[in-house]
């Protein structure tokens, strides 16, 4: 896979290599009448309002010419980014920024086991493969640190003793690594909690050997700022070498407000990748309306990144038996808005996950059903949503680059993606590549992508699908038209392991000639159950209207987003969340 930025499908929308790769985004010209700068979707809405309110506006450019922007104009900057700054506006001061390219807001963002352990092959990984996998020695995450972006780790939890090596606040006016909240210690317990005796719902985290780095930038509400997860990531670049730090995981985000190729926090995941992370994010829990219509295209940012191993939330029913695993109601489906990129790249359980809880936080506070036992720094409850699914895999991630600390997060999401197994009723836009097993991208990443690896969940034989694609909102179309499956022979899938730039931009990439996906129609293959309720060839965005089987029509997009004070991806604590 090419780490090269593509370029975005809207005529308005410039590609960039990164935010920070360049010297000045912020192109300050002799202002000619006729341009225009671009505006994100919520700053063209808070610009229609004509108020006098201030805007928080991601600006990008060197600091001499920020300066001269922010006099020129007579607005403040708040806050200063490598490469950019926030500024404070009002509508008026938004349109007077004809010389600027880009200008985007600095939207609100919010965060977003037992058997999990056993449903993902994690329990055969750290214990080793047998031998017909070849011997694999059993791993734990042991020498790997990942970076959890939320809302603070409570360190003083018995089943994170020693555990959290580090812990910054990168939240606005607020200095504290607690977690007030209480979802930042949760999503840490399910990637690297240790096993406890006080419940048997909790069995510890799919990798309790790896180290955690608290990067907190959602506050005591679970809400933050755009920019205080820009200066998230950026603190771990800056500290990447120091802690060896090789996942983030961000169980958090914000609504889709411009392509992915001008958002700035999409920019940012781009720039960690290129800086060999691997970054995990949850899809998002926009799945659903309040009336219980489904919504297509209601991936989050920066959920949209094609540089992000995006996750979406099954539902096991709690077993660990794979047969009656279902895509959540409430999960996030694709295409991404403004660029129709597939998403999301997997799914993992993400339905009424045990994890740890932290002493006093408001959310078991606010919902006491949701704790289920212990007390104080050795209490635990549950949380669903994409938030819990995302820290599933990464974990999974964690125990692939202990075993083998070479991979590159290309290969890693190659690992991840054709280990999964294909779920036919959420489809590419629901499920992505499929329901990630960790016992089968432990022996990819361990001997390479030659054969799909045969392995047993829950005592049933289970093959990978060998599914895996990059894209950058070509994907759809391509299959609609009959041309995105690409076959890989054995030769094939070994060199593109050993160099995934070989794999395109745009292609479904199937593992074996005989592969079973190749045969299934596009529209079933992109979208599952979903498939059956229209009979026109294609679903597309908006163009048609779609009737579940209870008679209510289907929503795209931006109808998930109609309320701009949501903040997306809150964890889901009401008991009937399915």
């Amino acid at each position: 896979m090419r780490v090269a930025c593509f370029r975005a499908r809207l005529r308005w929308a410039v590609a960039l290599i990164s935010l920070f790769a360049v010297t000045s985004a912020l192109t300050l010209r002799g202002a000619g009448r006729d341009h225009r700068a671009h505006l994100s979707l919520d700053l063209v809405r808070h610009e229609a309002r004509h108020t006098t309110a201030d805007a928080r506006v991601i600006v990008r450019g060197g600091d001499a010419a920020l300066d001269a922007l922010a006099a020129k104009h007579h607005v403040r900057i708040v806050r200063r980014l490598p490469g950019a700054a926030v500024l404070l506006a009002n509508s008026s001061e938004i349109t007077a920024h004809a010389a600027v390219d880009y200008l985007s807001g600095d939207a609100p963002v919010g965060a977003w086991m037992s058997v999990s352990n056993q449903a993902t092959g994690a329990d055969q990984v750290r214990a080793g493969l047998s031998p017909g996998s070849g011997n694999i020695a059993g791993v734990n995450g042991q020498g790997v640190t990942v970076a959890v972006l939320d809302s603070g780790i409570n360190t003083q939890h018995a089943a994170l003793a020693g555990k959290v090596i580090a812990s910054v606040s990168m939240v606005t006016g607020d200095s504290s690594t607690a977690d007030a909240y209480g979802h930042g210690t949760h999503v840490a317990g399910i990637i690297a909690g240790s096993a406890t005796i006080t419940t048997p719902l909790y069995n510890g985290g799919i990798a309790p050997g790896a180290q955690l780095v608290n990067v907190r930038v959602l506050n005591a509400a679970g809400g933050g700022l755009t920019s205080d997860v820009i200066a998230g990531i950026e603190w771990v670049l800056a500290n990447q070498s120091r802690f060896n730090i090789r996942v983030i995981n961000l169980s958090l985000g914000h609504p889709v407000y411009e392509s992915c190729a001008t958002d700035p926090l999409c920019q940012e995941v781009q720039k960690a990748f290129n800086a060999g992370i691997v970054i995990v994010t949850a899809a998002g829990n926009y799945g659903t309306t309040a009336d219980g219509r489904i919504v297509l295209g209601s991936i989050a940012s920066p959920a949209n990144s094609p540089y992000a191993i995006t996750v979406g939330a099954l539902n096991t029913y709690g077993t660990a038996s794979r047969s009656d695993d279902t895509l959540t109601t409430y999960s996030s489906r694709g295409p991404t808005a403004f660029d129709s990129i597939v998403k999301p790249d997997v799914a993992a359980p993400g339905n009424k996950i045990v994890s740890l809880q932290s002493s006093g936080s408001s959310l078991p506070v606010s919902y006491p059903q949701i704790h289920v036992a212990g007390m104080l720094d050795d209490a635990y409850m549950y949380l669903s949503g994409t938030s819990m699914a995302a820290p599933v895999v990464t974990g999974g991630v964690a125990l692939l680059l202990q075993g083998t600390p070479g991979l590159s997060p290309a290969q890693v999401k190659l690992a991840i993606q054709n280990g999964a197994t294909y779920v036919a009723n959420g489809g590419l836009m629901g499920a992505g590549a499929g329901s990630v097993n960790f016992s089968a991208s432990r022996q990819i990443a361990a001997t390479g992508l030659a054969s799909l690896p045969n392995t047993v969940i829950a005592g049933a034989a289970i093959t990978s699908t060998g599914a895996a694609f990059f894209d950058d909102g070509t994907l759809n179309g391509r299959l609609n038209a009959g041309l995105g499956i690409r076959l890989l022979s054995t030769a094939e899938a070994g060199l593109a392991w050993l160099n995934p730039s070989l794999l395109n931009f745009g292609d479904f990439n199937l593992l074996g000639p005989a592969n079973s996906l190749a045969s299934t129609p596009p529209k079933w293959l992109q979208y599952g159950a979903i498939a059956g309720w229209t009979n026109d060839p294609s679903i597309l965005g908006g163009t048609t209207t779609i009737y579940d089987p209870q008679g209510q029509s289907i929503l795209w997009g931006t109808s998930a987003f109609a309320d701009e004070s949501i903040l997306w991806g809150t964890s889901m604590t009401s008991p009937d969340a399915r």
